[in-house]
């Protein structure tokens, strides 16, 4: 063991361990909620002890062990749940002398397909699997659906309730599940590549997770356009990683400033050789026209040759595909960018969809590039306001800074 870990250190772990710790519990035991709350019941333990005791040589197979005796003493205690105590307590004993051995590795996809179970609602399969697999809180997950954290807290409530009692396992059919999982391995790669709040601007765990998980769909379904633009843009956005921070505070350093020479070349490869091949087979998809936008980005050997014109054309076709309003602002970007910012701007005064910092944001941009330093300042500070990232917090009151008092 190791001893005295800094917290950090071991924060990051559990984010790692919880889903799949879950995962192994659920298939060994069922009862999904009450395995919820035996996970986090191990988290908070080891939360407590890591720090001075150090972290177990398999933090995976300390977390499953002792969140399992924590499932097992609740079914015993439940005496209206009889028959479930002789399975659990059955199902415990070889647990005893093989508990330090890691889950099987697909457990995280099939807790993933359980929660994208097809008797849920798209936004409640999205919501309990960010909520169980992504290891993301609740007010995580409303601030990346646009709505309140009650709001949100009541429909993982009401997801859990729907799946307690469902068979553990992995569906013949995944047609009826695969778009929520796509989905939902987005928004995961999402939080993990631009946290929504915290002093870090992205957290590498979730971001690496959902890559993987993402290739684990796309082993079992390669000819499925959609896995393999999934898949193209996470390794073509997460090629940036590297530059997208600068100084000893992860200071947040834009696109089009980027030192392109830390890109990973590898990723970027990989992902235009395969978006490439997607887009050979059938009409692209939503992930595939993504990804399409983020290889341009990729190729270009310098913002300046940046092919502006395709991006905007690639997002023509999105906006038509999904008409929200997050893909029409980064439309509006392209579109500002082509044809100047007070077309952009002309296009943002008509956008509709809650968009929070982000359309302050934008706004800013545009107005700066118009020379409309007062009005652009005050976007600025009005963006910074209103977003929990400290490192967005940072660059965009930095931006209001130079434009003067």
């Amino acid at each position: 063991m190791t001893r005295t870990t800094p917290a950090t250190v071991i924060e990051d772990l559990l984010r790692l361990h919880a889903p799949q710790v879950l995962g192994a519990l659920v298939r060994r035991y069922g009862h999904f909620d009450t395995a919820e709350d035996a996970v986090q019941e191990a988290l908070l333990a080891a939360a407590g002890q890591w720090p001075s005791a150090g972290v177990p040589d398999n933090p995976r197979g300390w977390l499953i062990r002792v969140a399992s005796r924590r499932l097992v003493d609740a079914l015993r205690a439940d005496e209206a749940r009889r028959a479930r105590e002789e399975r659990a307590t059955a199902l415990d004993l070889p647990l005893a002398s093989g508990a330090d051995r890691a889950p099987r590795d697909d457990d995280t996809l099939t807790l993933l397909l359980l929660c994208c179970h097809p008797d849920l609602t798209p936004s409640a399969q999205i919501a309990l699997t960010l909520r169980a697999v992504g290891g993301l809180t609740t007010a995580e997950i409303a601030r990346a659906h646009l709505v309140p954290e009650a709001t949100m807290a009541q429909r993982i409530s009401r997801a859990k309730a729907k799946v307690r009692g469902v068979r553990f396992g992995r569906p013949d059919d995944w047609g009826e599940r695969l778009p929520a999982v796509l989905q939902t391995l987005y928004l995961i790669f999402n939080e993990g590549y631009t946290a929504t709040s915290g002093p870090a601007l992205q957290r590498r765990e979730p971001a690496t997770e959902a890559i993987r998980l993402t290739r684990t769909v796309h082993r079992l379904l390669p000819g499925t356009g959609e896995v393999t633009g999934l898949l193209a843009l996470m390794l073509l956005t997460d090629a940036r990683r590297e530059a997208r921070t600068s100084g000893p505070h992860g200071d947040l350093v834009p696109l089009d400033a980027q030192d392109r020479d830390r890109w990973d070349k590898a990723a970027i490869e990989e992902g235009v050789a395969l978006i490439t091949q997607a887009l050979r087979h059938g009409p692209a998809g939503p992930f595939q026209l993504r990804a399409a936008i983020a290889a341009v980005h990729d190729e270009a050997p310098s913002a300046e040759a940046t092919d502006w014109r395709e991006i905007l054309g690639l997002y023509d076709f999105l906006v038509r595909l999904v008409p929200g309003p997050v893909e029409r602002l980064n439309r509006t970007v392209a579109l500002a960018m082509v044809h100047g910012p007070e077309a952009g701007l002309a296009e943002l005064d008509v956008l509709e969809g809650e968009l929070g910092h982000r359309r302050d944001a934008v706004r800013a941009h545009l107005l700066e590039r118009a020379g409309a330093y007062d009005e652009a300042r005050a976007a600025y500070e009005s963006a910074a306001s209103r977003t929990l990232s400290l490192p967005e917090q940072r660059y965009l009151r930095g931006r209001a800074g130079r434009l003067g008092p």
